[in-house]
């Protein structure tokens, strides 16, 4: 496919290279294996805190309805202008087979009972409808970051194909994701291990009433750098199942019956 589907606004978080490279991978796998443009569909995004990923995943349906267990968020999603309800991601309220895509992005690895979500994701999707999931890497990377965010584990990419599959999906990609900056990342993981020492993780991008996903801050001409890296890996992920990185994403279908 030659076009890209673009961010369509800008909230704050999208300006992090992270969050910036993160949703162009999305993008551009939901492009290829779900097909761009709304064909009627209905989108539901599970962990969808205060609405920071709606405005990009209500391009590819008519109706988008989002997920959240923890109730502080949901007033300013609702606030922007989103339908999303209080919830429990192992016991989702949707009837059978509601929605054509599914979207659990860094949001499995905050749930003891994965094997559930993955459950009642399928449940909750039509035969022939896609589920997209993004997951941190490798349990070796495992630092400060982890523990402030409440996860409860890190991936492999063979790992969560495993669990994908054992709860019904098929799963036509599943591949690393952040492959160019991992030596950095890691890197800087393994050295702070060593050293001892960890970051202040006080960042722009947090609130505690909103929920929103603590990340380490960039000063700007690194956070632009890093973001044309991100495009740059897009351009690979579109034609390659890249070997390594920081995080994981995976593209899950169930089968028509």
């Amino acid at each position: 496919m030659s076009r890209s589907t673009p961010m369509l606004v800008q909230i704050e978080e999208d300006k992090h290279w992270w969050f910036a490279s993160r949703t162009r991978a999305i993008l551009a796998l939901l492009d290829k294996y779900a097909g761009p443009g709304k064909q009627g569909r209905r989108v539901l995004d599970v962990g969808a805190g205060a609405g920071n990923m709606m405005h990009n995943l209500a391009q590819y349906g008519d109706e988008i309805v989002g997920l959240e267990f923890n109730p502080k968020p949901i007033e300013v999603a609702k606030a922007r202008g989103w339908d999303v309800r209080q919830g429990d991601a192992t016991k989702m309220p949707f009837e059978d087979a509601a929605f054509d895509i599914v979207a659990l992005l860094d949001t499995v690895e905050h749930i003891p009972d994965e094997n559930a979500v993955f459950n009642e994701t399928f449940r909750v999707t039509r035969p022939g409808g896609t589920l997209i999931v993004t997951v941190p890497a490798f349990m070796w990377l495992w630092s400060h970051n982890d523990v402030i965010n409440l996860h409860q584990r890190r991936y492999t990419a063979p790992e969560l194909k495993q669990k994908l599959e054992a709860a019904g999906w098929e799963v036509p990609y599943c591949g690393y994701n952040n492959f160019l900056v991992f030596p950095l990342g890691a890197g800087v993981i393994l050295l702070r291990r060593w050293l001892g020492k960890e970051p202040d993780m006080a960042s722009p991008h947090f609130d505690e009433d909103a929920y929103q996903v603590e990340m380490e801050p960039a000063p700007p001409l690194l956070n632009t750098i890093l973001e044309g890296v991100g495009k740059m890996e897009v351009a690979l992920l579109k034609r390659f199942r890249l070997p390594w990185g920081t995080s994981i994403i995976a593209i899950a279908q169930k089968p028509r019956q």
